[in-house]
């Protein structure tokens, strides 16, 4: 339509009156909708103007393309960027159109809960409280949602609303380090994290994981030769490689960290996720008595994007700590918005949705994982996942997860490549896989395309 109505605008000229709306839905039957956008995005390049009472005319002059401004001041008045944010820019944005998604951090449309989320948000917006001011910490029967779903040592005293885990990630190294301060991360781990720390000015001091998680002996260590006070693990479906710290590391884990008299932030964004009836092992807050650990949680991922409610669970001055900077950062998140979610999680649905999420997540990863046994090889499993969305694919040797980025979207396939999730070296070539996203047919195409596509790679590897 907006190809058409500028053919009729160089036919009109300058000067020249355009057709009427009903005009052209009459002779290219169209609706008012398609024609109304037509003629707004042609008035925003300044090539038409509305002449109230008179109608629609083609301008006179064009006005002139507004001269570039010279903004090659700030650079120097910045100085250097803290962080690379591209990685993770790229990891949330939405893929064009007709590509074969392997790389989401969230649940595709068709899974999303959204005759419950319209409901919740239908009745949330004719709630007048809460459009009004809130305490920073956030509603008090969903923190105490919140709270429930840790266990009965846990209130909502001890709940921080939080718009969504990304924020409350950036949160916890900012309250609870100062810049120049080291931080322990697993390596790989989450390119939220690593983005996050070093935007906040921290010193990030990888620790190696493997199948059953950080390894508790070099997390005391890393923790003993940096001086951190606090260490960022994802102990249930890490991501990127879908790992969970085993049960006999746990205690391990926590004495490290309490010897060390620092703070275990415990990253729990895919506990919903698993894929069997017996589900993940209890939080590791569940197993600390004196405030070590700072928990995070979300709804977004068990939900849909457009939901950014997150929670962090903390105490005593630690807690302190993050409410004033969640109070700093924007005051409180949205009433609707948390009453949406408040709506939503305590719906009869809720439940049935999750239950069907799961059976659909543990299909659509048997498919991914089986196809990549098929064509790949089980070498190339780094972990067998038993949660969450991802799965982490080992490479050839000789192969880096960005060439073989490049040559997937070449033919239609998005994979993030493994780089971006190492906070120092990679140490061998390494993409990340998602299972969401796609049916299993789907799924099982983008494999038998990346086995095609890196062939090539490993004869020039």
């Amino acid at each position: 339509m907006t190809q058409h109505l500028r053919a009729v605008v160089e036919a009109a000229g300058p000067g020249g009156r355009l057709p009427a709306v009903r005009e052209l839905m009459a002779s290219l039957k169209v609706g008012p909708g398609t024609v109304r956008a037509a003629f707004a995005a042609l008035t925003a390049e300044g090539l038409i103007e509305a002449r109230p009472g008179q109608g629609t005319f083609v301008r006179a002059t064009v006005s002139p393309a507004p001269a570039v401004p010279d903004l090659s001041w700030q650079t120097l008045a910045l100085g250097p960027p803290r962080a690379d944010a591209a990685p993770l820019a790229e990891l949330v944005a939405p893929p064009a159109a007709g590509t074969l998604v392997l790389s989401t951090g969230y649940l595709p449309v068709e899974l999303q809960p959204l005759r419950l989320l319209r409901a919740a948000l239908a009745r949330a917006a004719t709630r007048d409280d809460v459009w009004d001011r809130l305490p920073a910490d956030g509603l008090e029967p969903l923190r105490a949602w919140f709270a429930r779903g840790l266990g009965p040592d846990f209130t909502a005293r001890d709940v921080l609303v939080t718009p969504g885990s990304q924020a409350a990630v950036a949160a916890v190294f900012r309250g609870l380090t100062a810049p120049g301060d080291a931080v322990v991360v697993e390596s790989p781990t989450y390119i939220g994290a690593i983005v996050a720390a070093r935007a906040a000015g921290l010193r990030l001091v990888p620790v190696p994981t493997d199948g059953d998680g950080v390894r508790p002996e070099q997390l005391r260590q890393a923790l003993e030769t940096s001086g951190a006070r606090l260490a960022y693990l994802q102990p249930t479906f890490a991501n990127p490689t879908g790992a969970v710290l085993a049960a006999a590391r746990r205690p391990a884990v926590l004495e490290a960290v309490r010897d060390a008299g620092a703070f275990l932030v415990e990253d729990d964004w895919a506990r919903e996720l698993h894929h069997d009836g017996a589900g993940p092992l209890p939080p590791l807050a569940t197993l600390d008595r004196s405030g070590h650990v700072v928990t995070l949680r979300t709804l977004t991922k068990s939900a849909a994007a457009g939901l950014r409610i997150g929670a962090i669970f903390a105490r005593g001055a630690a807690m302190a700590r993050l409410r004033a900077v969640r109070c700093n950062d924007d005051f409180f998140v949205a009433g609707a918005l948390q009453a949406t979610a408040l709506d939503l999680v305590t719906a009869p649905g809720w439940p049935r949705h999750l239950a069907g999420l799961r059976r659909t997540l543990a299909d659509r990863c048997e498919a991914l994982a089986g196809a990549v046994r098929r064509r790949l090889g089980p070498a190339a499993l780094a972990t067998e996942p038993r949660g969450g969305l991802h799965l982490w694919l080992r490479l050839p040797a000789g192969v880096s997860g960005t060439a073989l980025r490049e040559a997937a979207l070449r033919v239609g396939v998005v994979v993030s490549p493994g780089e971006g999730w190492f906070p120092g070296e990679a140490p061998e070539g390494f993409v990340r896989l998602t299972f969401a996203a796609e049916p299993p047919s789907r799924l099982i195409q983008g494999v038998e395309l990346l086995a095609e596509v890196l062939e090539p790679l490993r004869s020039h590897g």
